[in-house]
Formats: structure tokens, sequence, C-alpha cells
């Protein structure tokens, strides 16, 4: 397997075709998986927005005046309304927003970025972020597209890639029922492969001002296996979820 970043991509704005700038840089084949930066996405579907767009509520005004006296620094009660507005539910107000976004990603602050934001304060998450991979798709010569984001995940140190948005390909790869190097036959095993290629891609891109929001994933393959589109898991199964809506910040 091979990857490599598309280069000289410039500064994205609202309205850019990202399908025909990728393309242009970079010869693609059928088989490759093109991973996109979700900040990119945003840019080019004009995500940026003004904290001044976000006026605060008095849940807001309450949320920030929380934070601000856990951390002993002010907090932008237009910014707790930014994340309010972006989430279906607020997991934990304290001692940081841990919330589930419409789209079924649960992260920090909606995934609200507000670094590499020349336009504007705010740098929303794309609101469909697989109907986003779907369009870029369709522009490339590329089978597979993964929309990706970076966020810390319990029970783990630092961010990581994850996949927000996928299109032309399962999320997950099934081994269950297939047979070990003994011969057991596996019962439990689901590779989620985009949350892989997002990580993946995400170690060729980098964080920063590095400029290179695009890579390719060449020669991997999906492989003989059933696949699935669950991803985010539901409601009902999700335990951690379940012991949050539960559990309160002691200060």
């Amino acid at each position: 397997m091979e990857l490599f970043a598309v280069p000289n991509l410039p500064e994205i704005r609202e309205g850019d075709d990202l399908a025909a700038m990728i393309d242009e840089r970079v010869h693609l084949r059928a088989d490759d998986v093109v991973v996109v930066a979700s900040t990119v996405v945003s840019k080019a579907e004009g995500r940026v927005f003004d904290l001044d767009d976000f006026p605060a509520s008095e849940r807001a005004e309450a949320v920030a005046d929380r934070l601000a006296e856990i951390a002993d620094e002010e907090k932008d009660p237009r910014f707790a309304q930014a994340v309010i507005d972006e989430s279906t539910e607020l997991l934990m107000e304290a001692p940081f927003l841990l919330t589930a976004t419409h789209f079924g990603h649960i992260g920090v602050n909606a995934g609200i970025d507000r670094s590499n934001v020349p336009d504007g304060d705010l740098l929303l998450l794309p609101e469909r972020p697989s109907d986003s991979a779907e369009r870029i798709r369709e522009g490339l010569a590329a089978d597979r597209v993964v929309v990706s984001d970076t966020c810390g995940r319990p029970f783990r140190h630092g961010q990581r890639g994850v996949a927000i948005g996928w299109a032309g390909m399962p999320a997950s790869r099934d081994w269950r029922g297939e047979r070990d190097r003994d011969g057991r036959e596996m019962g439990v095993t689901v590779q989620n492969v985009i949350d892989e290629l997002a990580a993946a891609a995400n170690l060729v891109a980098g964080e920063g001002d590095g400029g290179t929001p695009v890579v390719v994933v060449r020669d991997w393959e999906f492989g003989d296996h059933d696949g699935s589109d669950n991803h985010f898991r539901e409601v009902e199964g999700d335990f951690v979820r379940q012991a949050l809506r539960e559990w309160t910040f002691d200060e």
C-alpha cells in the first residue's frame, strides 16, 4: 500500500470545485481511495462563520459560565451556542463539551475548528459528510472517497484521523465466519476500514500549516469480505453514551 499527498492545493474558498482541483494535480486510478480533510470540504461548502452569527441563548451563557469557572479563563458563550446548534445532544457539559452531531459523529465541541480559518472565526463540519464524499467522488477518476477529521477518542491520549463521511465503499469489512490461522471461526471481528484509512492518511497530511489536506491511498484492496455501512454506533447499543447521560462532573 502506498500513500501520498496531493501537492500544491491552494487555500480553499467557498464554491471551489474540490474534485476538479484534485484531479488536475494528480493522476488517479479507479481503485484509489482519496481521503479529503473535512476542513477543505467545509471551506468549499461555505461552512465558515463568525461568532456573531451565533447569538447566545440563556443555556449557552450558563454552559460558558460553568466552563469558564472550571478553566479559570473566559469562555465565549457564542461559541457554546455554535456547539449547541451543531449538536443533537450534549453528552458532557463539563469539564468540556462532548457532543453528538446531526450526522452521528461524537466529538468535542461538535468538531468546530478555530484554527486555519482565514475568512472567519469558526469552521463547522460539513452538514452531511457522506453526501460531500459522494459529490467529490462523482468528479474524480477514483471510485472511493473518505472525508476525515481529527479528534481524540476515549482511553487514548492525543488526536488521530477518523472518518466522518465516505462514498464508493463500505465503512467496514466483516471477518465473522472466516477462519484464523489456527482454523478457529471468528465471531466478533468487524474492521472499521474507513477509520483506519483516515488515520493512515493523517500521518501523511499532517497537522498545522502543512497545507496537504488530500491524500491518495493506492494499492489497498477491500478484499473478499462482507461489508457494512455501520459506522456510528446506534444509541441503543452504545453503553458508553448511555453511561455518560447519567454522569456528572464533580469539581
